[in-house]
């Protein structure tokens, strides 16, 4: 399983935002770009904005290059806009269902608590972190993973709302997913036509 290894409050010091809610005292510390011209003026071409973008995107949501690209050519297929495509497809991806739910902290969490094989989609096992949900599918958690101490303290301490395409029964530790997700219901900073315009070169 093929994922971001590196320093990662150095992630969300090149991109000027912070990516990682868990570096949030390292990045706050330091908020400009690594390196010995962090503190500099840098001469921003329109490319580097675009790509800037694109690599926020990939770290926000755990994606390497070869699944983004074809993430894109997914989206850029797909009848309606590209850009809000894209969002779509890496919003309804299982980990991130789970992160949204409430029943992992950070989407790191959740990816290793799907890829353990905590979760059952439609009553069958899926240890799948980029699975892709469906309006109508129902997430659980499995039966022997009822109180394991990740997923309880996610419910008791994490604050998140759920998104509104989301149902979810905290107490039953269930996720229905009503709908794909609307552009206003995704909350993520991210400028995607600047993604778009990148790919369209």
């Amino acid at each position: 399983m093929a994922r971001y290894t590196g320093p990662r409050t150095k992630v969300s010091r090149r991109a000027r935002q912070l990516l990682d809610e868990n570096k949030a005292k390292y990045f706050d510390r330091r908020p400009y770009p690594p390196g010995q011209h962090g503190r500099g003026r840098i001469r921003e071409s329109q490319y580097l904005i675009q790509l800037r973008e694109k690599q926020k995107l990939k770290f926000i949501y755990g994606v390497l290059e070869k699944q983004f690209r074809r993430y894109y050519k997914n989206a850029a297929k797909a009848s309606g806009i590209t850009g809000t495509n894209l969002l779509v497809i890496l919003e309804t991806r299982l980990d991130n269902v789970v992160y949204r739910s409430g029943l992992a902290s950070t989407r790191p969490q959740a990816r290793q608590l799907v890829n353990h094989a905590h979760f059952l989609v439609n009553g069958k096992k899926v240890d799948i972190p980029s699975y892709s949900v469906r309006p109508g599918d129902v997430v659980t958690v499995k039966e022997r993973s009822l109180e394991i101490l990740p997923i309880q303290h996610a419910i008791d301490t994490v604050g998140r709302s759920v998104p509104d395409w989301l149902q979810v029964d905290a107490g039953d530790r269930k996720i229905t997913v009503d709908s794909y997700p609307a552009r206003d219901q995704i909350d993520t900073e991210i400028k995607e036509q600047l993604i778009v315009e990148l790919y369209s070169k």
